[in-house]
């Protein structure tokens, strides 16, 4: 029986070979018409089951740099005002209830050191104007940033604090938060009907 069906099948591959196949027609691609209108498609979604995902955050030690500035205390004599200011009313005999505190401007510097000083200051009604000045210096501080500083102490009624500075203003973004001035002239000019309560020239 197997020797049957291996006869046959070896006839019809004698015959598949020996056939001889003509072409009768040539192949042509069916017309297409290219006006084809598209309905919008979706992309497939999936409802993936994987795992549960929180964020938040981890204490980890790890190696930050940081440039560390060791301020001191130090017993040291400053400049001291005592502002004694009328009422609303203009009476001198009920004086504004003051408080003390501690005026101060600084700057942060690069290249060398500076020298920063409070050299006026000034007032008109209810705003103080401080004027400081900022030097250069000859000693090198390389690539360090130094901040540097000057102080006065008042006690005064609540006033309205504006802090001038006469001197380049160094390329650091800490120090936007004062108008600076070219001379000591031009920043006196920019207070409104002032007077000197405080001088150190």
């Amino acid at each position: 029986m197997k020797i049957y069906k291996l006869n046959i099948l070896f006839l019809i591959v004698i015959f598949l070979v020996s056939c001889d196949i003509k072409q009768k027609k040539e192949t042509e691609l069916p017309d297409v018409d290219m006006a084809v209108e598209v309905e919008e498609g979706q992309l497939p979604t999936f409802d993936v089951d994987w795992a549960d995902v929180n964020v938040g955050t981890k204490t980890k030690i790890v190696e930050i740099p940081k440039i560390v500035v060791v301020m001191e205390e130090e017993e040291v004599e400053i400049p001291y005002i005592d502002i004694d200011m009328p009422d609303a009313n203009g009476n001198n005999g009920d004086k504004m209830e003051k408080t003390e505190q501690n005026i101060m401007i600084e700057a942060e510097v690069t290249d060398v050191e500076h020298n920063l000083e409070i050299k006026e200051i000034r007032a008109s009604g209810s705003t103080l104007y401080v004027i400081s000045e900022l030097e250069e210096m000859e000693k090198s501080i390389g690539d360090q940033k130094l901040r540097v500083s000057d102080q006065v102490s008042i006690n005064a009624p609540e006033l309205t604090v504006k802090y001038f500075i006469v001197g380049k203003r160094p390329d650091r973004i800490f120090n936007s938060r004062y108008k600076y001035y070219n001379t000591m002239e031009e920043a006196v000019s920019a207070t409104t009907n002032s007077k000197t309560i405080y001088s150190n020239s």
